[in-house]
């Protein structure tokens, strides 16, 4: 028998002790029966003359290193993970934390349950982790790609304001929305898609068929005289026709070009920058940061993390570049003793509703409170952005439409007329 030293996480907090094992899986279980999570746990001085005299045993395979069928795994052996997928573990393992379960016996009640796929073996995975001493942000980050960088910071925002349960909550939350706003902008966008479609054929046949018999009879009864709208259309797709391939050629370089550029680590900023600064959908995104970091922030501070703590942890779950430096420049402004209402209107980039909302709660010292006031607030702006670009889709793709087959029907009643008035002269 071997004697370990464990840390551990109970109901009343954080658990140490020493206890007999045969070796460390058999600690693991006692510790376990005891309704224990495990932190660390290390063998004693003594367990080295015991391990000494007994025989190697061969490590067994974990069960996270098998492959099960229906797990799509990448190369390097992380599991895939759609996004419902996602959701539905977040909603899961954030009611469970909720009603009272320990994280440990949460995911093992998630690994048990037979309709959940794919997720079975990411639970089990994030079990083993969690019981091996690994934070749950770090093995979110081992097991699965789909989770992401900002799922996974605010996951670590989570355990170390105690308020795992709230955060997945609101992350699930978050997830659910861009789900259903997928859905909806790809709903909008089936009628307008058709007509596209129908515009694109209309303008193929005017082009291709009518547009040149039209031609050849104007040629025919005019002496070769013919409109210049006319003209122009049928220069524009002899063009089209002879340089098809070099105009996708080139269309194909710059797409990739793009992409390099905007991947590269030095131009990130400017293309983040440009995405809260992009007409429109710049307050979507702006809108969307606002609510992230209210919400977060009044998490941590409502679960008695320091400001400055949580305004750390903020900035790590913030993806964007060029906002996460606004956030680097407040935590050096709050480090010297500046309020937080005052670092956000020093940077220049926080709404000035938000900076009073904020001013607000410091001057009550209810600031968690004002912060998820706010961020109710912001929320609802979000969604009003939202219902705009919606609302705007349908009306810009029928003005597209109206100008597309208006040209050709002009163009068509121009040479018709001028077919006409040419017969009629002869």
């Amino acid at each position: 028998m071997a004697s370990f030293t464990y840390k551990a996480l109970g109901k009343g907090g954080v658990v140490t002790g020493t206890l007999d094992a045969s070796d460390r899986g058999e600690a693991l279980k006692q510790l376990d029966r005891k309704g224990l999570q495990p932190v660390s746990i290390s063998m004693g001085a003594d367990a080295g003359k015991s391990a000494a005299k007994s025989p190697p045993v061969k490590a067994k395979k974990p069960a996270s290193a098998q492959t099960k069928e229906g797990v799509k795994e990448n190369s390097s052996g992380q599991i895939k993970l759609k996004r419902a997928e996602v959701v539905l573990f977040t909603e899961e393992l954030s009611d469970m934390l909720a009603a009272g379960l320990q994280l440990e016996p949460a995911l093992r009640a998630m690994e048990n349950r037979e309709e959940l796929g794919s997720l079975k073996e990411v639970s089990t995975r994030l079990r083993q982790l969690v019981r091996d001493g690994n934070s749950f942000s770090s093995s979110l980050r081992k097991v699965s790609p789909s989770f992401g960088p900002l799922y996974c910071n605010l996951a670590a925002a989570g355990e170390a304001s105690g308020a795992l349960d709230t955060i997945l909550n609101r992350q699930a939350h978050y997830l659910k929305t861009l789900q259903e706003l997928q859905s909806k902008v790809i709903l909008s966008l089936i009628y307008p898609a058709f007509l596209i479609l129908a515009g694109i054929g209309v303008v193929i046949v005017f082009v291709t068929k009518l547009i040149p018999q039209l031609t050849e009879l104007l040629e025919s009864n005019s002496g070769g005289e013919i409109p210049m709208g006319v003209r122009m259309l049928m220069g524009t797709s002899d063009f089209f026709q002879k340089w098809w391939v070099v105009i996708l050629l080139v269309l194909a370089a710059l797409l990739i070009l793009f992409k390099a550029w905007k991947d590269n680590e030095a131009n990130r900023p400017a293309w983040d920058r440009f995405k809260v600064k992009a007409p429109l959908f710049g307050k979507v995104v702006e809108h969307r940061f606002y609510v992230q970091f209210l919400e977060t922030m009044a998490n941590l501070v409502g679960n008695g993390l320091p400001l400055l703590r949580a305004l750390e942890l903020t900035k790590d779950a913030t993806p964007n570049l060029y906002l996460k430096g606004h956030l680097e420049r407040m935590l050096e402004w709050v480090g010297d003793g500046r309020s937080l209402s005052a670092s956000l209107s020093r940077t220049g980039a926080f709404s000035p509703l938000l900076i009073d909302m904020v001013s607000v709660g410091e001057q009550t010292g209810k600031i968690d409170q004002s912060l998820r006031k706010a961020a109710e607030r912001f929320d609802k702006e979000l969604a009003n952005s939202l219902q705009r670009i919606m609302a705007l889709i349908m009306p810009c793709v029928l003005l597209v439409m109206a100008v597309l087959i208006g040209t050709m029907a002009w163009l068509m009643i121009t040479a018709i007329f001028k077919t006409i008035q040419s017969i009629g002269a002869q």
